[in-house]
């Protein structure tokens, strides 16, 4: 096993995605995963907690992304603005990873625990992103109404561009759903 080459952690996920896609979430093991990614059960447990962070793992550092943004927005930003902006934070960097985005979206839409889990993962980013609203003084009420809403239109977005040809970006859809809430609340 070449267990010292470089991105164990890359290696793994691409490994867990291509089984599940080929097999299904419920019939790959994690041994099999370490096995195609030339590693070891120990080296996916240092890691992944289990099987789902494979597909989960990357949004505690897009939380980092969220609340940065938010941070750094000016002071006169209205909240809904301020996580329009964080959340187009976001697009760029997933939009680098469009191919694995549609094929790591296959493999939860197909297994109901899978998408239990990613309503929690969403869940947390729009508590981050309200977290982030009250520390620049927006109010409880006003921060978690901003919060969720970004995040059901970030979850709209994302839908649309996954569904639409390779040259859709994924800005482009945020800003059309933010565009469409404007529009629906007039």
């Amino acid at each position: 096993m070449a267990r010292w080459e470089p991105n164990a952690r890359g290696r793994l996920e691409d490994a867990a995605l291509d089984l599940f896609t080929e097999r299904g979430y419920d019939k790959t093991t994690i041994a099999e995963i370490a096995q195609r990614a030339g590693l070891t059960e120990r080296t996916f447990f240092r890691h992944f907690a289990d099987k789902r962070e494979v597909l989960f793992g990357a949004s505690n550092p897009l939380l980092g992304v969220l609340t940065d943004a938010v941070a750094a927005a000016p002071t006169d930003t209205p909240p809904l603005d301020a996580v329009a902006a964080a959340l187009d934070s976001a697009a760029a960097i997933l939009q680098e990873r469009r191919s694995y985005a549609r094929r790591r979206q296959a493999v939860i839409t197909a297994n109901e625990e899978l998408l239990e889990r990613e309503l929690v993962k969403l869940a947390v980013l729009a508590e981050g992103l309200a977290t982030a609203l009250r520390s620049r003084g927006a109010g409880a009420a006003e921060a978690a109404v901003a919060a969720e809403t970004g995040i059901a239109l970030f979850r709209a977005a994302y839908a649309s561009w996954l569904a639409a040809d390779d040259t859709a970006d994924l800005s482009e859809c945020l800003h059309s759903a933010f565009a469409t809430l404007r529009t629906l609340a007039r």
